[in-house]
C-alpha cells in the first residue's frame, strides 16, 4: 500500500489542529511539510458552535461560516487556505494503529503515513449510555453531540418532531447549552441533572440557582438528583419514554445526552507516559516520546499557576496549547527557547440572552456580588473564590469585554482580600481597580 511521508503530522482535525496549522503557517512551514489527518470529512471548525448557533431556529450557523479561527476573532481558514499554504488535509481518514517508535500511522486499508514530528490532537469522544449498558440506550432519536454530522442528524430530528418533547440527560455544559437552544426551537424541554444543581463541578449553589430559575421561567423543566436508567422505544424503534431512577417516567420524542467525554488516547497506550486520564506533557506539550507532542483535551500538563498537573477540556486551552506546541517545535529547530506554558483556566458559555465567563480555580470560600435576580431585565452578578486570603477564581454573568478582562486579571494576580464583607460590597469594582 501507499506510504506518504511528512515532516510534521497533526493527528486529529478539531479546533487544536486548525490553530496549530495557523501557527505553523505563521512560523513559515514549507509546502508539503505538514499534513493534518482527520476522520471527519471537513476542515477544522470551531466545535462549540454545534451546541449553540448551529441549532438556532433562525439564521443557524453553517459551514464554512465557523471554520477555525473565527472563534477567537481570527481569519476563517477555508479548505483553500490549507491548499494555498501547501498543507495537506487528509480527511475522512481514520488511523487505527500508531507506532510512535517507528514514527508511522496506519489506516484500516493499510495506508501508512510517516512523520518526523507528531502532534497528537485527537481530543475527546463522548461518553455513551450504551457504555454503561443502560437499557434501551440504543433506541433511535437518542443523540450525542460531538461532530458536525451529529448536529446535522439532530437538526433533522428537530424538524421531524416539531415542537416535540425533548429530554436532556446531563446538567453540565452540553446540558445547559442544548436545553436553551431546544427551548428556542419551541420544544417541550426537560433536563435531567444527577447532582444537586446545574454545572455542579464549576458553579456554586448560588450561581446555579440563578440559571435554574431563569431556565424554569423560560419553560425548561429541571429535574435534579436522579438519572436515566432506561429507555423504551415505539414500534419504529424510536425513543418514546425515559425511565428515571426515582421511578418517574418522562415522555420523549428526542433525547440528547451530555454526560461527559473521555480523551482519545487508546492508540498510544503503553507507548507514552499518561497521567490523570491524559497523555503527560511538559510546559511545551512534549510527551515522554521524542518528537511527539500532545495538545488540547488529552494533554495532562503542568498548570504553572497552581503548581500541579491538570487536564483541561475547553476550547480556549485547545487553541492555546496547539499554538504553544508549534512555537516550541519551531524554537527547538532554531536552537531557541520559549517560555513555558502559563495557562489561566478559562471557561465561558452563552445561553438565551445570558453570557458568563469564569477565570482561575473554583476553590475556597465564595463571595457573591451584584444583581442575580433572574427577573431583572439585564442581570449582572458574579462570584469570587478566596483561598488563603487571596482570590483564586472569578465568575461574572453579563459582563462587558472590559469587565471580563478585569476578572481575568484578578484571577491571574491573586490579590489579597482583607474582608469578605467588604469584597461583597465592592463586587465588580474590586476587579476593575486591580
Amino acid at each position: 500500500m501507499a506510504e506518504k511521508s511528512f515532516k510534521y503530522v497533526i493527528l486529529g482535525g478539531g479546533v487544536a489542529a486548525g490553530y496549530a496549522a495557523r501557527e505553523f503557517a505563521k512560523q513559515g512551514v514549507k509546502p508539503g511539510e505538514l499534513a493534518i489527518i482527520s476522520k471527519e470529512a471537513v476542515a477544522p471548525y470551531e466545535r462549540p458552535a454545534l451546541s449553540k448557533a448551529y441549532l438556532f431556529p433562525e439564521s443557524p450557523a453553517r459551514l464554512p461560516g465557523f471554520h477555525v479561527c473565527v472563534g477567537s476573532g481570527g481569519e476563517r481558514l477555508l479548505p483553500e487556505w490549507y491548499k494555498e499554504k501547501g498543507i495537506e488535509l487528509i480527511l475522512s481518514t481514520e488511523i487505527v494503529k500508531a507506532d510512535l517508535a517507528a514514527k508511522t500511522l496506519s489506516t484500516t486499508s493499510g495506508e501508512t503515513f510517516k512523520f518526523h514530528i507528531l502532534i497528537i490532537a485527537t481530543g475527546s469522544t463522548v461518553i455513551r449510555l450504551t457504555d454503561f449498558g443502560v437499557q434501551g440506550a440504543d433506541a433511535k432519536n437518542i443523540f450525542y453531540l460531538r461532530e458536525v454530522d451529529d448536529a446535522d442528524t439532530l437538526v433533522e430530528a428537530i424538524k421531524a418532531k416539531k415542537n416535540g418533547k425533548v429530554v436532556i440527560v446531563g446538567g453540565g455544559y452540553i446540558g445547559i447549552e442544548i436545553g436553551a437552544v431546544m427551548k428556542m426551537n419551541n420544544c417541550d424541554v426537560s433536563m435531567l441533572c444527577p447532582e444537586d444543581w446545574l454545572m455542579f463541578r464549576l458553579f456554586t449553589r448560588d450561581i446555579a440557582a440563578f440559571y435554574e430559575s431563569y431556565y424554569e421561567h423560560k419553560g425548561v423543566k429541571i429535574i435534579k438528583g436522579t438519572v436515566a436508567v432506561g429507555f423504551t422505544a415505539d414500534s419504529n424503534g424510536e425513543v418514546k419514554e425515559v425511565r428515571l431512577k426515582d421511578g418517574r417516567v418522562l415522555e420523549a420524542d428526542i433525547v440528547v445526552v451530555g454526560v461527559g467525554a473521555k480523551p482519545l488516547t487508546a492508540l498510544f497506550k503503553g507507548q507514552v507516559a499518561e497521567e490523570k486520564g491524559g497523555i503527560k506533557t511538559d510546559g511545551f506539550f512534549k510527551t515522554s516520546v521524542p518528537d511527539v507532542y500532545a495538545v488540547g483535551d488529552l494533554s495532562t500538563f503542568p498548570l504553572k499557576m497552581y503548581n500541579e498537573l491538570r487536564r483541561v477540556e475547553h476550547v480556549d486551552h485547545a487553541r492555546k496549547s496547539a499554538e504553544q506546541a508549534v512555537k516550541a517545535i519551531k524554537a527547538s529547530e532554531e536552537g531557541k527557547t520559549i517560555e513555558e506554558y502559563d495557562y489561566l483556566p478559562f471557561f465561558y458559555s452563552r445561553e438565551f440572552d445570558l453570557s458568563w465567563q469564569f477565570y482561575g480555580d473554583n476553590v475556597g470560600d465564595t463571595v457573591l456580588f451584584g444583581d442575580n435576580n433572574p427577573a431583572s431585565p439585564k442581570p449582572k452578578f458574579g462570584t469570587y473564590w478566596i483561598k488563603n486570603g487571596k482570590i483564586f477564581g472569578a465568575f461574572l454573568e453579563g459582563g462587558s469585554p472590559e469587565e471580563n478582562k478585569a476578572l481575568a486579571k484578578v484571577a491571574r494576580v491573586q490579590p489579597t482580600v482583607e474582608s469578605l464583607d467588604l469584597l461583597a460590597k465592592e463586587g465588580l469594582s474590586f476587579a476593575t481597580k486591580i
